[in-house]
């Protein structure tokens, strides 16, 4: 029988991908591991997209964990790569079963793009998330009133009820912070983003107290970019680094648009966006002075 890595100390063991992990991680080390088996046979993604009647597109995304798995398909490529035992096969195709459960937010599935779904499920699986945002305050860190006021400006013409139940999601997905085993959140906050109003002064008043609240979570920091520094390492607009636990899986920027989103996973693309962030936190005020002027722009509105 070949080496096929699914042996219990394999990422994708019993003892690890099947206990401890979510549905998102064990897609992206199912990925990882297809990509391995099939540059161990010196198949390309061309001939494995042909095998099960699909693109190499499709496989990239596979290999990435980025799309959900058909059973099918995935036996099919173990075929391909020459993975026979059924005992190995059967402890993948299991692990393919539980990475495909839908996630919390599947109930809102009508209100999400798809390139979000992708965010949400990279989120819940983060250890460490870092964002600088300049024109918002981040969606994990805002207030219920603050939330449905942006909401309301990006859905004009939408009914209350699915404004509800937009809040509702952001609401739901911000106790990932209080949960056991919460990831380390990091922020930066630009100064307009505390400045520009979203709803009356006592939404923007509450959405700082808010901050203020959160930032006493031993997860959660808190950074903001004051105005006086003028030009700065992030002048090129917001975005957020996801990192995973586990070894096997890179780093992941986040970059929002308008209409869509773009991941990128290259490493000199993450190192880049690593070293943006750190000159951005070097620049920003403290955590400690940060809140000072947290209290500071509380007082002036």
């Amino acid at each position: 029988m070949r080496e096929s890595g699914l042996g219990p100390s394999s990422p994708l063991g019993p003892a690890d991908a099947g206990h401890q992990s979510g549905p998102t991680v064990l897609r992206m080390v199912l990925g990882t591991q297809l990509r391995r088996l099939r540059e161990e046979q010196g198949i390309t993604r061309e001939a494995a997209g042909d095998h099960i009647r699909a693109s190499h597109a499709k496989i990239s995304r596979l290999e990435l964990g980025r799309v959900g798995f058909k059973e099918r398909d995935i036996a099919d490529l173990l075929t391909l790569y020459g993975v026979t035992d059924e005992r190995e096969r059967e402890e993948f195709l299991g692990l393919v079963r539980r990475a495909n459960a839908p996630g919390w937010w599947h109930q809102y599935g009508d209100l999400l793009p798809s390139w979000f779904e992708m965010y949400l499920r990279l989120e819940q699986a983060a250890s460490i998330i870092r964002t600088y945002q300049v024109q918002f305050v981040p969606g994990l860190l805002q207030s219920e009133d603050y939330a449905r006021s942006v909401i309301v400006v990006g859905h004009q013409g939408e009914s209350v009820d699915e404004i509800d139940r937009r809040v509702n999601l952001r609401m739901t997905r911000q106790k990932l912070l209080g949960e056991p085993g919460a990831p380390k959140f990091w922020a930066v906050i630009d100064e307009a983003a505390l400045r520009r109003p979203f709803g009356p002064p006592r939404v923007m008043r509450g959405q700082i107290d808010h901050l203020l609240e959160l930032t006493e979570l031993p997860n959660v920091t808190v950074q903001v970019l004051p105005f006086r520094f003028g030009g700065h390492a992030a002048a090129g607009g917001p975005f957020t680094i996801l990192r995973f636990a586990e070894p096997d899986l890179p780093d992941i920027v986040y970059l929002e648009q308008l209409t869509s989103a773009v991941y990128l996973d290259k490493r000199s693309d993450v190192e880049n966006y690593l070293a943006v962030m750190e000159r951005v936190c070097v620049q920003a005020e403290t955590p400690a002075r940060s809140a000072e002027l947290l209290y500071r722009i509380r007082h002036e509105i």
